[in-house]
């Protein structure tokens, strides 16, 4: 029995049932919803800034970038969608299933230092709306954001359909809000419809252009969506998945491309308001509301911007608390209380706004906006690249895995982002060291953060390439039962053999029954690893549990019919004490064991099983 606390968003995995519907329009209605919590990450406050500074610098002509960085996102989105649809896991918990403890854990903690950045620019986006509409101090609207907790905690409660259509009707409101701030501006049409011609005025608009990609893909996104999608529950069978994989693209489309026509809205009316009157040098948000008045000439133009700012604000905290509970379950196993996991993530977002607020004055938001923009470039790549491989892994995605065309385009995506963050990293890094007045302290503090990151940024890259992980799986299938090709020869009578579900038992068991014939008797043993296993040992009862029973039974069944003697063994928790135990319990006069693990540098700081096991049976251990 598979425990529904261990999915993804449990409180409302599978809530909306789409098997019982049965025309096209019905299914699809069913679907909608998902990619809309996902496309306010790319309309929020932190996405402002930079549409706003296009626009006014260099008019329409940037109009192709925002097109391009939209076209990326659908194919990363789609990606994210597939894993979820079709693995039953998040980014996340796909992320711990694939490498080793020790990475996850960074990988979780760069992932929440993101999720708090990008929460930090959406509590300072919606502070400045709430003083633009309200004349509110920063300090106030930053400190009535603490609210949203609640109000999400409220909203789940009542069902995932009703937070979607809570968030929907805030992306009506920014759509509705710029629909009137166009019809005020009056835009160039024929300029406009340049403006999607690929072109570059100067290298100011290459750095312009940089930014909008560079912000185009939140980390944050892709967990989320590749658990939302799981709030559907769908016909498990292979055109059951096909047919959720096409439905959700579709709502992917639909949603991103409200996102384009936001971000889109945003720039032409800088370029329309600012750009064609002169005002070139409009890059705050702040600036952007006080100047629409005066240029416009309609008051309600001021008043409709700092609305839709408000709602960005408001949709965009509202999914990224959400991305903060996935991935702490996701990557750590550990479920908290809704209400303290979210108010943990709000209050790591406010307080850095607050204080610097406090001492420093309103006017330090601008740069502690940039601050978090760094921070999420820095993640990125940790979230991107992880879901190409993901979804690449054929033995694990089968006939969904990507195929060739979509992992060429995926990678030159991935390339491109990462390149175009490294270099605002880089860019921003140097401006603080020619800005400081005391530059060492970046020496030994940024500089050695941002190298560190980059090698474990390579390490995730390449460790899927060099060789495929046969990861301590947790809350998931441990692997597939591998073709078996066997050589056979007589020597031991009762021969343990190790396994682990991946192509390293062909071996191990081949050079088992090379020592025994047909003659021995063999014990197969796996060894579950999970959090539960440990505490609960044999009492454990989840899916990987029986995945994993399921799979030496499948061993020995295919043994057998080629005339061997096959017993198995399941042990629970650390493999380094239960392996000895069923060897010895089982009186066996030979262990195989696979050298399944790291090499070289890998063993020193991670070590290996072999060693333990070695010491603790009185038998002798062949390792292969």
């Amino acid at each position: 029995m598979i425990n529904n606390s261990d999915k993804s968003l449990s409180e409302v995995h599978s809530s909306v049932d789409t098997t019982t519907k049965t025309t096209f329009w019905k299914k699809l209605f069913a679907f909608l919803g998902p990619a809309y919590l996902i496309s306010v990450g790319y309309m929020d406050p932190g996405n402002w800034a930079t549409d706003i500074a296009g626009g006014s610098q260099f008019g329409y002509s940037l109009l192709w970038v925002l097109l391009m960085s939209n076209l990326m996102a659908l194919l990363l989105q789609s990606l994210s969608a597939r894993l979820g649809l079709v693995r039953g896991l998040d980014l996340a918990q796909a992320s711990r299933a694939t490498y080793h403890p020790v990475i996850n854990y960074f990988n979780w903690f760069l992932a929440e230092i993101a999720i708090a950045a990008c929460d930090l620019a959406e509590v300072i986006g919606m502070a400045i709306g709430l003083q633009l509409l309200f004349d509110l101090p920063l300090l106030i609207g930053v400190s009535i954001t603490v609210i949203d907790t609640l109000l999400i905690l409220v909203l789940q409660k009542n069902g995932i359909r009703k937070m979607e259509a809570f968030i929907i009707g805030l992306i009506t409101i920014i759509g509705l809000a710029f629909i009137a701030e166009l019809i005020f501006a009056k835009p160039d049409g024929v300029a406009l419809i340049k403006g999607f011609i690929p072109s570059l005025p100067n290298y100011s608009a290459l750095y312009i252009a940089i930014g909008i990609i560079g912000a185009t893909v939140m980390p944050h996104n892709l967990y989320l969506h590749s658990s939302l999608v799981q709030t559907r529950k769908i016909d498990r069978s292979k055109s059951g998945i096909k047919e959720a994989i096409k439905f959700n693209f579709i709502d992917t489309s639909i949603a991103l491309n409200m996102a384009l026509f936001v971000n889109g809205a945003i720039l032409i009316l800088a370029a329309s308001a600012f750009y064609t009157t002169g005002h070139n040098e409009v890059s705050e948000i702040q600036d952007a509301h006080g100047l629409l008045n005066d240029i416009l000439g309609n008051k309600l133009a001021p008043i409709l911007f700092a609305v839709a700012l408000i709602a960005a604000g408001q949709s965009s905290t509202l999914t990224g608390t959400l991305s903060g509970q996935i991935v702490m379950e996701g990557y750590l196993n550990l479920r908290i209380q809704p209400w303290l996991r979210r108010l943990i993530t709000r209050l790591v977002a406010i307080l850095p706004a607050f204080f610097t607020i406090y001492f420093l004055g309103e006017g330090a938001t601008g740069q502690l906006l940039i601050l978090s923009q760094v921070i999420l470039s820095m993640q990125l790549g940790f979230a991107i690249i992880p879901l190409i491989h993901l979804t690449s892994d054929k033995s694990k995605m089968g006939d969904f895995a990507n195929k060739g065309w979509v992992k060429v385009l995926a990678w030159l995506i991935a390339i491109i982002i990462v390149s175009l963050n490294v270099k605002l990293v880089i860019n921003t890094i140097q401006g603080w060291i020619a800005e400081s007045t005391n530059p060492a302290v970046y020496y030994y503090t940024v500089i050695p953060l941002a190298i560190g990151a980059g090698v474990l940024l390579v390490y995730i890259t390449l460790f899927p390439l060099v060789k495929k992980s046969k990861a301590r799986r947790k809350n998931v299938p441990d692997g597939l039962p591998q073709d078996l090709q066997l050589v056979a020869s007589k020597s031991y009578q009762r021969i343990a053999v190790t396994v682990d579900f991946s192509s390293s038992d062909n071996v191990a068991i081949s050079n088992a029954i090379a020592q025994g014939g047909k003659s021995a008797e063999y014990i197969l043993i796996h060894i579950v690893e999970t959090a539960g296993a440990r505490m609960m040992g044999q009492e454990i009862d989840d899916l990987e549990t029986e995945s994993d029973r399921k799979s030496l039974d499948k061993y020995k069944l295919d043994l057998e019919a080629q005339g061997y003697t096959i017993s198995v063994r399941l042990g629970f928790g650390n493999p380094k004490r239960s392996i000895p135990e069923i060897v010895n319990s089982e009186i066996c006069d030979l262990l195989v064991m696979g050298a399944h693990g790291h090499h070289a540098l890998m063993d020193l700081i991670f070590g290996t099983t072999l060693d333990a096991v070695r010491h603790k049976v009185k038998i002798p251990v062949l390792i292969v």
